[in-house]
């Protein structure tokens, strides 16, 4: 009996020894966990603006380039140059010598277009500048001033854009033009009264657009329009002196850059 009981307690010893934590687990102090601040490598994103695109700004929502349902406004400065291609002059009814030049003018110019495709818009010029008329080899005179004309020319164009939703959009047109002349006089002397008729014709023209930023684009436009002025100067067979008539094809190369906006 001695010797059972002195083998079990080294028995009972050993596996009190062997068992995880045993003798421990009054004096193990308890782990303590602390929640420490992570660094991070996202970009903070920037304050928020409510969705506001500036007026001169390209935003997310700005469309590149110029499409269907497009409508601009442009504001350009124009170059009139009358070519006097070609000039017949009658005095008292016969034909004379000679040939009618008009003076060059830049003035403003108002333009609305509107893009019924991708590809085809149309579009109508406002202007209105003001040229000196004279005849020049008229009865031996060198030069006779006839008198001056201001000529509102509205022009509507059919234009046909190649490259569509792209900041550079080149295009050719064909239209035509009416010319009214108003602010008639004449330059006095041989002239006492200067009569110049209505006049039209057709037009050609190649430009491009290019967009600038926002809705803000740049407009560089050639017209080449083609039509003749028609001319009285003096009352048929009257007192105010001899009666003069003359035909001039103006064909003028019409010039313009400006600034347009799209809505």
């Amino acid at each position: 009996m001695k010797m059972t009981r002195s083998l079990v307690v080294p028995v009972l010893a050993g596996l009190l020894a062997l068992a995880p934590g045993a003798g421990r687990a009054q004096t193990a102090t308890p782990s303590v966990y602390v929640n420490a601040p992570v660094a991070s490598d996202a970009v903070p994103p920037p304050p928020s603006r409510s969705g506001h695109c500036g007026l001169f700004e390209t935003c997310a929502g700005t469309r590149i380039g110029l499409g269907k349902g497009d409508f601009l406004i442009r504001l350009s400065a124009l170059g009139v140059m009358p070519e006097d291609r070609d000039s017949k002059l009658w005095i008292n009814g016969n034909a004379v010598a000679g040939r009618v030049k008009t003076t060059r003018q830049v003035t403003p110019e108002l333009t609305f277009e509107y893009f019924f495709t991708d590809n085809l818009s149309v579009d109508l010029i406002a202007a209105s500048s003001r040229h000196e008329v004279a005849a020049d080899g008229v009865g031996g005179a060198a030069h006779v001033d006839v008198g001056s004309a201001w000529v509102l020319p509205p022009t509507v164009t059919f234009a046909w854009h190649f490259r569509p939703h792209k900041r550079f959009n080149p295009y050719v047109g064909v239209g035509g033009t009416m010319a009214w002349f108003h602010n008639v006089s004449p330059a006095g002397g041989l002239v006492q009264k200067l009569n110049v008729g209505f006049t039209g014709g057709p037009s050609v023209n190649a430009g491009f657009d290019y967009q600038l930023v926002g809705n803000w684009f740049f407009n560089f436009d050639v017209k080449q329009m083609f039509m003749r002025m028609h001319a009285w100067a003096n009352d048929r067979g009257g007192v105010s002196g001899p009666f003069i008539k003359a035909h001039d094809s103006l064909d003028p190369t019409v010039v313009g850059a400006g600034i347009e906006y799209r809505f």
